[in-house]
């Protein structure tokens, strides 16, 4: 606010050059909702009916009543903060401004109705078929990459919008909006013979008359004086505090990716640090684990640390949507710049990548997912206030926990199909809203939310990490490497299984079969069955060693 304020003073006086879409005013901004901004024109409106559409394509075959709706589009720059703000809400708009590439165009795009402006062709071609942008002779295919599929508008009274997209022209569109530009919307319906009848209807958009501006200083020109105000003259040569402030070209025509990184210095560190910390522990391991109280502090630190510092102030929760746009990226075409824009997202999936290579998925599950450390901490709360836990059989325990492989494999199928059909699917992980979001959703969703969540950590008070062990896709994703783990350092001994069930019976997620193995699909990797495995008091090998050895020194004191 303080940066987008002092640039327009400093317009104003002359001290700074125009911006790219001089006599526009993107600065100014006030609340208004939906209906408001469609009323007078900020967002275009294309509505057509059945007999609006068949008087359009009469050779098309159509279903149902000539006046029921079938689709209404509409389309607004969200460059305007008058505009972008109302629909996208201060937060999300600021980050949207402050990642465009100089020159880009943010156009909003949404519809209701029984038509699709997307599609789904685009999954496998990389490009929007149904819609084309088109300013004077000049027009603009719209492609995947350019897309961010948004769920929601911040805008009162956009609820009934079913299909919202983000699309981030390129400098090299050469979108003006000062002029007219227009969204060109292909219709494709079969026709009474089967063929498909194609249609075009253009939504035309022209930015009103309260976003222009009487006129902008040149550089070279005389400084603009308000009325009660002061000329300040132009300093070329020295670099003011406004010039620190505007980005220079060589900065703009860094790669969005590489602009994001270095935005984040003190939250790569961070977290790279953690991760470091965490692979020494797993390194030193034998040494973590002698000592139970050594263990508990150490362990309930960085659980602490992965909750409330990865998870709720960073909001880096690795998430099956992750799974599914790889697998997606690699069938449409692989980028390595797409994954790149989340750094913290980024490394975070590096490390994973490297320990399912090493030790299986649990170093992530137990250690590195915000959500399993909140649903461990509401477990140790739960024995702490003495709640009954719930002892699942482990022959049904068995039969349960392969649901969660059948979740996945229905994502991945809805997935390849089309991807913005798979992610309202991927709810069943509550990571986004509890973690991501911080329960920042629709006052219309937000109930069903918290009372999904409630019954996730309703269910770990009694079964502990509930979710994880049944439900969880992510966990099934990275389970299924897990065999491929080229070490071994979980240590068991021959009575495992045999002459004793201690470890069994107490693992967190019933990862350690009857007979004494540890399923590395299931496991994660919390060591609490090595620290029984050096605990001399728990352990009955240890206890009989120790008698053993009390009985030789008390024969030979005799």
């Amino acid at each position: 606010a303080i940066l987008r304020s002092t640039r327009a003073v400093a317009r104003g006086q002359g001290v700074l050059a125009p911006p790219a879409n001089a006599g526009l005013d993107l600065e100014s901004s006030e609340p208004q909702d939906f209906a408001t901004l469609l009323a007078e024109g900020s967002i275009a409106q294309l509505r057509l009916t059945l007999a609006g559409l068949a008087a359009a394509a009469p050779a098309m075959r159509l279903d149902g009543l000539p006046d029921s709706l079938f689709i209404a589009l509409y389309a607004a720059p969200l460059a305007p903060a008058r505009i972008g703000r109302n629909l996208l809400g201060d937060r999300d708009y600021a980050a949207l401004m402050a990642s465009l590439p100089a020159g880009a165009q943010p156009i909003l795009l949404a519809s209701t109705g029984r038509y699709s402006f997307k599609g789904t062709s685009f999954v496998r071609t990389g490009r929007f078929e149904r819609i084309r942008i088109i300013q004077g002779e000049r027009g603009h295919a719209v492609l995947a990459t350019q897309h961010r599929r948004l769920d929601t508008l911040r805008a009162a009274g956009s609820a009934d919008l079913t299909e919202i997209g983000l699309f981030i022209l390129p400098p090299e569109a050469g979108l003006d909006l000062s002029r007219p530009w227009q969204v060109e919307l292909l219709i494709a319906q079969p026709a009474s013979d089967g063929a498909d009848v194609l249609t075009t209807v253009p939504l035309e958009y022209r930015l009103p008359t309260r976003y222009r501006i009487a006129a902008v200083p040149s550089p070279g020109g005389p400084p603009a004086v308000p009325t009660g105000g002061v000329a300040l003259p132009p300093t070329p040569d020295v670099p003011t505090l406004l010039d620190l402030l505007t980005p220079d070209d060589s900065t703009r025509e860094r790669p969005l990716w590489e602009r994001t990184w270095r935005a984040a210095p003190v939250r790569i560190t961070i977290l790279t640090g953690a991760l470091t910390l965490l692979c020494a522990l797993l390194f030193v391991q034998d040494w973590l684990v002698k000592r139970r109280t050594r263990h508990i502090v150490v362990r309930a630190s960085f659980l602490a640390f992965t909750l409330l510092w990865l998870g709720w102030y960073s909001g880096t929760q690795l998430s099956v949507v992750n799974v599914l746009t790889f697998v997606n990226a690699v069938l449409t075409g692989f980028r390595w710049e797409f994954f790149l824009l989340d750094p913290m997202a980024f490394i975070l999936w590096s490390a994973v990548a490297v320990w399912l290579l090493f030790l299986g998925r649990g170093v992530f599950c137990g250690w590195l997912c915000p959500f399993g450390a909140l649903q461990e901490f509401t477990g140790t709360l739960a024995r702490r206030l003495r709640l009954p836990q719930v002892r699942v059989p482990f022959l049904l325990h068995e039969r349960m926990w392969p649901a969660k492989y059948m979740l996945l494999l229905g994502l991945v199928a809805l997935s390849l199909q089309s991807l913005d059909g798979a992610l309202p699917w991927t709810e069943i992980e509550p990571f986004k809203a509890a973690i991501v979001l911080r329960f920042a959703r629709p006052p219309g969703v937000l109930p069903f939310v918290l009372a999904y969540l409630a019954v996730l950590l309703v269910a770990s008070l009694f079964v502990e990490r509930a979710f994880c062990r049944y439900i969880c896709p992510l966990g099934a994703a990275l389970a299924i490497p897990a065999r491929l783990r080229m070490f071994e350092w979980l240590r068991r001994r021959t009575q495992c299984g045999t002459q004793c069930q201690i470890c069994a019976s107490r693992c967190p997620v019933l990862a350690i079969h009857p007979d004494g193995h540890i399923n590395p699909n299931e496991c994660i990797h919390c060591l609490g069955c090595q620290v029984n495995f050096y605990d001399a008091t728990v352990c009955p090998p240890l206890i009989e060693r120790q008698k053993r050895r009390a009985d030789r020194r008390e024969a030979m004191n005799a």
